[in-house]
């Protein structure tokens, strides 16, 4: 006969037993939920969950649902509360910062991304980056350049540095501050590549035809094979209304990089301020086919096709052309 003290240890044994199966059936369960937003089954997740509102760590997987349906507001809901129950789960705490982030909310997002950088968590998207963002958001332009920097593991205050802040902060139309740091980068390294290139569509930007001309062609002297620099030159000349030139470089551009889309694309758009809708054509219809996504091809060219008469077929690529650009928007997704 079992003593006492033997009955209760076989019952705690079976207890925990219990709990334990209990635990793994529900990780099990969270785990096929989150294949299946993976998958692109987001509403299927949020039904299975109105029935297992009981469920520990039910709260996050709404919140990945929800964010991956682009209902933010909703998702931060959730991940608020994800985060009351588990304060150190690093993938409710990244994905909150991005959701504050899609909330246009980057002075709440930048303390929980930047727990999330600091984690060294390995996940499908970069803490740096968007933290960066929100730091430009911000007008925290020093530690944008770090958050860069850490992300391509360039020395904090580095030329290199600079020069990548420089391009983000141009990306995202901070003109003035990108050009700063592209004077920056330039001053610490003269010879630094493509430094004057950035400088030159930073003045381009701004319309500042002459001082853009000057920085490409100081691009081109120091690296005479870059094909984007004459493409850019190109586009400066077109701007200029120097037609001729622009071809020139243009054409250049093409024997340097022969896959590069762009140069077709300005071609054509050159051959039409020009009136000869027979060269644009043939151009961004060769753009086209080496690319059939750039809703700038299919702008050029419904023009291009409407200089000719074709009218049914300018139309089919205008509206081509608004859906295409309508559709094109940065994803930030998810961490994994």
């Amino acid at each position: 006969m079992l003593r006492g003290s033997a009955v209760l240890t076989i019952i705690i044994a079976s207890w925990s037993s219990a709990g334990s199966q209990q635990a793994d059936n529900h990780q099990a369960l969270v785990k096929q939920m989150e294949q299946q937003i993976d998958m692109g089954h987001p509403e299927a997740v949020l039904d299975q969950l109105k029935e297992n509102t009981a469920s520990l760590g039910v709260a996050l997987v709404r919140g990945e649902a929800l964010y991956a349906m682009g209902r933010y507001s909703e998702a931060d809901q959730a991940l608020s509360v994800a985060l009351r129950v588990n304060p150190d789960d690093s993938t409710a705490v990244k994905l909150r910062g991005l959701t504050l982030f899609r909330l246009g909310r980057p002075t709440e997002a930048i303390p929980l991304l930047e727990r999330s950088s600091d984690s060294g968590a390995s996940t499908q998207t970069d803490p740096f980056y968007v933290l960066a963002l929100c730091y430009i958001d911000t007008r925290r332009y020093d530690d944008a350049r770090h958050a860069f920097a850490r992300q391509y593991g360039f020395a904090p205050d580095s030329a290199s540095a600079h020069l990548l802040a420089a391009r983000m902060l141009l990306r995202r139309s901070y003109v003035p501050i990108a050009h700063d740091e592209a004077t920056k980068a330039l001053a610490l390294d003269p010879s630094l590549p493509l430094a004057h290139l950035l400088l030159g569509e930073v003045a381009l930007a701004g319309e500042h035809l002459d001082e853009a001309v000057a920085e490409f062609t100081a691009e081109r002297d120091r690296n005479p094979l870059e094909g984007s620099t004459y493409e850019r030159l190109g586009d400066a000349y077109i701007h200029k209304a120097e037609y001729v030139t622009a071809q020139k470089n243009l054409e250049r551009a093409i024997l340097l990089e022969p896959n590069s889309t762009g140069p077709y694309i300005l071609l054509g758009k050159a051959f039409l301020k020009q009136g000869v809708s027979a060269s644009a054509v043939g151009y961004l219809e060769r753009a086209r086919a080496m690319d059939g996504s750039n809703y700038m091809t299919h702008s050029l060219l419904g023009q291009a096709y409407r200089m000719q008469g074709r009218v049914d077929e300018a139309r089919k690529e205008t509206q081509l052309s608004q859906t295409l650009q309508a559709d094109h928007t940065p994803v930030i997704e998810a961490p994994k």
